[in-house]
């Protein structure tokens, strides 16, 4: 049996649809939606003018008993046609504003309670749990949290405007054998526009094992980033795993990382296909050999249970700078 893609297209009313009713999802190791304003302004305008616009890649993957199309290539699409649908654009000045103030209370017992959406970690799903009519999601919108936009369009444009699909189905309904094939297929996907942080590409490969999700990128990490000017990053836990993985195989600090420095991504690969059972890496010390069947969830509690006695800042300017905390807090002991 062989992979098998089809094709087709939708109009968009049909594709709102189909995000609504949650008949298509997003995968968990999809990015969040980074699109500014003007780009959904220009693919709404660009569809107006009748231009190309890439097609959106659908997979079919059996979940148990479930049955899922995954959107793998197309949410920054998918989600600007939503809210342009919507008139809406998450306000991530206001939220960060927000943020910054309910910070500098520092009042644990504060009465504030917006219940503000993640701006900064948010994708549509945000707002289809919210409901799946355009009225229950608007009536379930805080004041602020997102911005009213006219992107000007109407049902019949929805009606009349078509977007087309490639739609996968692999050849197999093992799990492990369908995350494999679309991970790679993500992987090698070139999504428009934007190029993907290597993290970003990288969490796919988490999911060769699922049950390691957490601990390639556990909860406690979700909040720390790093600022260079106005761009925020999220802390790259794997980065942490893979040095202090290869010094408690070896206990030599000086050959960490040795050949590695140009291609680190690679090294963190290494790591992730080693952890997981796809290809046992000499590098590292093996998952069972520092947390016997995989049960690394004390530990990482110990360590969540570190950072807030320590107060760590949430926030760090460099990268060298998170790394010198991170020698405070001893994450070593973790291995």
């Amino acid at each position: 049996m062989v992979n098998r893609v089809y094709y087709g297209q939708y109009s968009l009313r049909h594709w709102l649809d189909l995000i609504l009713k949650e008949n298509i999802v997003l995968p968990d190791y999809q990015r969040y939606f980074v699109w500014n304003e003007n780009k959904v302004k220009t693919l709404i305008d660009t569809f107006k003018k009748k231009q190309f616009v890439p097609p959106i890649t659908i997979g079919a993957f059996k979940n148990d008993q479930k049955n899922e199309n995954l959107i793998l290539d197309g949410q920054q699409r998918l989600t600007s046609i939503l809210l342009a649908y919507l008139g809406l654009y998450p306000d991530k000045q206001h939220f960060n504003n927000t943020v910054e103030r309910l910070a500098n209370e520092n009042d644990d017992e504060a009465e504030e309670d917006e219940q503000l959406d993640e701006i900064l970690a948010w994708d549509f799903s945000t707002l289809t749990k919210k409901g799946n009519t355009k009225i229950e999601i608007i009536s379930k919108i805080i004041a602020g949290n997102y911005k009213a936009v006219d992107f000007e369009i109407s049902e019949d444009f929805l009606k009349k405007t078509f977007l087309g699909f490639s739609y996968l189905v692999p050849h197999t309904e093992d799990q492990p054998e369908q995350q494999k094939y679309y991970s790679s297929v993500f992987r090698n996907i070139n999504i428009q526009g934007e190029s993907l942080l290597p993290q970003e590409s990288r969490a796919s490969l988490y999911f060769l094992n699922k049950n390691l999700v957490p601990f390639f990128d556990p909860g406690f990490m979700k909040d720390f980033v790093i600022k260079n000017f106005n761009t925020l990053t999220k802390a790259d836990f794997v980065r942490f795993l893979a040095l202090l993985s290869q010094y408690a195989k070896d206990g030599n600090s000086g050959r960490v990382a040795r050949g590695y420095k140009p291609k680190m991504e690679k090294y963190h690969e290494e790591l992730i296909y080693s952890m997981v059972g796809e290809n046992p890496s000499p590098l590292f010390k093996e998952i069972a050999a520092i947390f016997p069947n995989s049960d690394y969830a004390p530990r990482f509690e110990r360590l969540r249970l570190a950072i807030e006695s320590l107060v760590i800042p949430k926030q760090f300017n460099s990268i060298i700078e998170m790394d010198y905390v991170s020698i405070r807090i001893d994450l070593p002991y973790s291995f």
